[in-house]
C-alpha cells in the first residue's frame, strides 16, 4: 500500500510516501525551489518522491493531505462561504453548505474525505486534523508500543494543542486546547518583539534566552500574561496578544509594550534588558509545557512521552523534560514542525483510519535526494572547476578539519527535517573557540551570539555531555549540559550557559560521518566536531551538487566534498 502525505499552506511545504506503513521518501518543497519555508504546494517534492519509488501517480492507493478544512467549514460565515473565486471551488462549497444545513456532522471527526475521478482513475484524498498528524508523525516513528503524547504549535484548525495517548496502532484523544490560547503564539509574539519574523526566527530568540540571567526581574511580569489552568491547560491574557487577529498589524498589543517597553527594531544591538526579557520568556515557555506535561502524567500514568508540533522545535526544552516532569522516556522525531505533517499525515491515515499493523521506528531521516559520483563529476565539468577524487575521503578531511579548514560535506540521502545530521553539513574543528566566531561571520553571515552543535560518536557522549551511558540523540532534538572538565577541549560546541544542542552518530546509521569523527578523534582525541547546516543565512539547506557549489562560492568555506570528490579554492 503506497500513501502520499502531504503538508502545504502551512509553514514548510513538504510530501512524504508511505509504503506499507514504512516512509520511504520525504522532502520539503523548499530545498528544490530554493525559497525558504516555501507555503507552496510541493509538486517538485511529490515528483522527487515518486521518481525515487519509480511509480507514478496512478499507483498511489490514497492521497492524506495534514489539515481538515471541515473543522472549518462546519463554522459557516457568509462573508467568506458565500464568496467563491471559480468554479473549482464548488469542491468547496457544495459541503460547506451542506455542512451549514447540519452543523452535527463531523463534529467530532478526525477527518473527511474526497473520492475525485478523473476519467478511469479515481483519487482517495483524505484530510486529516492538523494535530493528529502531528501526534502521528510522533507516535507511529517512537520506539513505543503505548505512549503518552502532546502536541503544541501556533495553530491547526481552530485548536493549538493535543492530550492524546497512543497505543500499538492507534492514538486516541483526550483533550484539546483551543486558540488563541498557544505556546507557538506566545514564543512568536516575543521573537517579533525582538525584530525578529515570528514563526520563523524563533530559535534565535531561544539561542538569546542563554545570556539572560535566572529568575530576574521580568519573569514575574511576563509570568502574568499566563493562566496556568486546574485541568492541565492555559489561557494567554489577550490584553497582551492579537496573533490570531489578522485584520490588526504586529502579534503583540499596546498594553504589551507598555508593560515591556519599546520592540527593539530588526538592526538595533542587544541590550542587558534584551537578554534578560528573553530568558524570562523562555522560562514561562518550559512552564506552560511543563504544566501540560505533568498534567497529561497525572491522566495517563505512563514512562513514555512523546512530543510533537512546532512548539518542540525548542531543543533547549527539549532536554529538560526527564528533569521538569515525571516521565522516565521522551522522544521526538526529526521533524516534530509542519515539514514533517506530510509524513503524520500519511501514518495517521494507514495505522488509524485504514486499520493496518505494520510499524516502523524511525532510526534516521536520510529520505531526501541523493547524487552518484557520475551526476557530482558531471556537474564540476560543468562549471570548470578543478577537483581531486580521494579514495580514503574521511582519512585526508579528518587532517583538513584539524588543521583548520572548513569544510563543506555533502554525502548521500538529504535529511529530512530543519537540521543537518552529517549528509549536508558544515563541518570544523570544535577545539578552537574562535572557530565558532569563524562561521558565523564568514560562512553562516548571522548573529555571533547563536551557537553550533556538537556532532559526538554515540559511545563517547556519556564523557563529554550529562547524558545516561547509553543515551542518543540522533536529530539534534536536546540541548544539555556539557561536563565540566570538557568544556575547554570543546569550546567552539559550548554555548553561553554551557549547553549544547547534541547530535550522536554511530556507525550503523551513517557509517561515512562515523568514520570521519572517528578519524578526527584518531588525531586529536577529541570525538567530536562541529557542525551546521549547510546553507548561508536566510537560505534553504543546500540540495543538489549545484547548490552545494555555488554556496560554497558564495562564502568562506576553505574545502567542498561531494561523495570522494574534494575541491579547494
Amino acid at each position: 500500500m503506497k500513501i502520499l502525505g502531504l503538508n502545504h499552506d502551512m509553514y514548510i511545504s513538504s510530501a512524504a510516501i508511505v509504503v506499507d506503513g514504512k516512509v520511504a521518501a520525504a522532502c520539503a518543497e523548499e530545498r528544490l525551489t530554493r525559497e525558504k519555508l516555501t507555503r507552496a504546494f510541493p509538486k517538485n517534492a511529490v515528483n522527487y518522491c515518486l521518481e525515487k519509488l519509480n511509480i507514478n501517480l496512478d499507483q498511489i492507493d490514497y492521497i492524506a493531505n495534514s489539515y481538515n478544512p471541515a473543522v472549518l467549514l462546519k463554522k459557516f460565515h457568509p462573508i467568506f462561504s458565500n464568496q467563491r473565486r471559480f468554479r473549482g471551488d464548488y469542491y468547496y462549497s457544495i459541503p460547506d453548505f451542506l455542512l451549514n444545513k447540519d452543523r452535527q456532522i463531523g463534529e467530532d471527526s478526525d477527518y473527511s474525505s474526497q473520492k475525485i475521478r478523473l476519467g478511469k482513475k479515481e483519487l482517495d484524498i483524505y484530510y486529516i486534523t492538523h494535530h493528529l498528524c502531528h501526534a502521528a508523525n510522533g507516535f507511529y516513528l517512537s520506539p513505543y508500543k503505548k505512549s503518552a503524547i502532546l502536541t503544541a504549535d501556533s495553530a491547526g484548525e481552530d485548536d493549538s494543542a493535543n492530550f492524546l495517548v497512543g497505543n500499538k496502532n492507534e492514538i486516541k484523544l483526550l483533550k484539546k486546547i483551543k486558540i488563541p490560547h498557544s505556546t507557538g503564539s506566545f514564543y512568536s509574539t516575543f521573537t517579533e518583539f525582538f525584530g525578529y519574523k515570528p514563526e520563523s526566527d524563533e530559535w534565535k530568540v531561544m539561542a538569546l534566552s542563554a545570556y539572560g540571567s535566572k529568575n530576574n526581574k521580568y519573569y514575574k511580569v511576563i509570568k502574568k500574561m499566563v493562566n496556568l489552568q486546574p485541568d492541565g491547560s492555559f489561557k494567554l491574557d489577550q490584553t497582551y496578544f492579537k496573533q490570531h487577529i489578522h485584520t490588526l498589524p504586529n502579534f503583540y498589543t499596546d498594553d504589551f509594550l507598555k508593560l515591556l517597553g519599546k520592540a527593539r527594531k530588526k538592526n538595533d544591538k542587544f541590550t542587558k534588558k534584551d537578554f534578560e526579557i528573553a530568558s524570562a520568556m523562555q522560562q514561562v515557555f518550559e512552564d506552560i509545557c511543563s504544566h501540560m506535561i505533568k498534567s497529561l502524567y497525572r491522566t495517563t500514568k505512563l514512562n513514555n512521552l512523546v512530543l510533537s508540533g512546532g512548539s518542540f522545535m525548542n531543543s533547549v526544552f527539549n532536554g529538560k523534560v526527564n528533569k521538569l516532569t515525571p516521565f522516565k522516556n521522551v522522544w521526538l522525531s526529526s521533524c516534530p514542525d509542519d515539514s514533517g505533517q506530510s509524513i503524520g499525515a500519511a501514518l495517521y491515515l494507514y495505522n488509524n483510519i485504514l486499520k493496518k499493523r505494520n510499524r516502523y521506528e524511525l532510526k534516521h531521516n536520510y529520505l531526501g535526494p541523493s547524487y552518484q559520483s557520475n551526476e557530482i563529476e558531471q556537474e564540476l565539468k560543468k562549471y570548470k572547476i578543478k577537483f581531486n577524487y580521494e579514495k580514503n575521503i574521511t582519512g585526508t578531511i579528518s587532517k583538513e578539519l584539524a588543521n583548520g579548514k572548513l569544510v563543506g560535506w555533502f554525502q548521500g540521502n538529504m535529511e529530512f527535517g530543519q537540521r543537518a545530521l552529517g549528509n549536508r553539513s558544515i563541518l570544523a574543528d570544535p577545539r578552537k573557540l574562535n572557530t565558532k566566531d569563524r562561521v558565523n561571520s564568514a560562512v553562516k553571515y548571522r548573529e555571533s551570539f547563536r551557537p553550533f552543535a556538537p556532532a559526538v560518536i554515540d559511545k563517547y557522549a556519556c564523557h563529554f555531555f550529562h547524558m545516561k551511558k547509553n543515551e542518543k540523540i540522533p536529530f539534534m532534538e536536546k540541548v544539555v549540559l556539557v561536563k565540566k572538565e570538557k568544556r575547554r577541549l570543546i569550546p567552539a560546541v559550548v554555548h553561553k550557559d554551557f549547553t549544547a544542542r547534541v547530535q550522536t552518530v554511530d556507525k550503523e546509521t551513517n557509517r561515512i560521518f562515523y568514520n570521519l569523527i572517528n578519524d578526527f578523534y584518531k588525531l586529536t582525541d577529541i570525538p567530536v566536531l562541529l557542525n551546521t547546516s549547510f546553507n548561508l543565512n536566510g537560505e534553504p539547506i543546500v540540495c543538489s551538487p549545484k547548490d552545494a557549489i555555488r554556496t560554497f562560492y558564495s562564502c568562506g568555506l576553505d574545502i567542498l566534498v561531494m561523495g570522494n570528490y574534494l575541491i579547494r579554492k
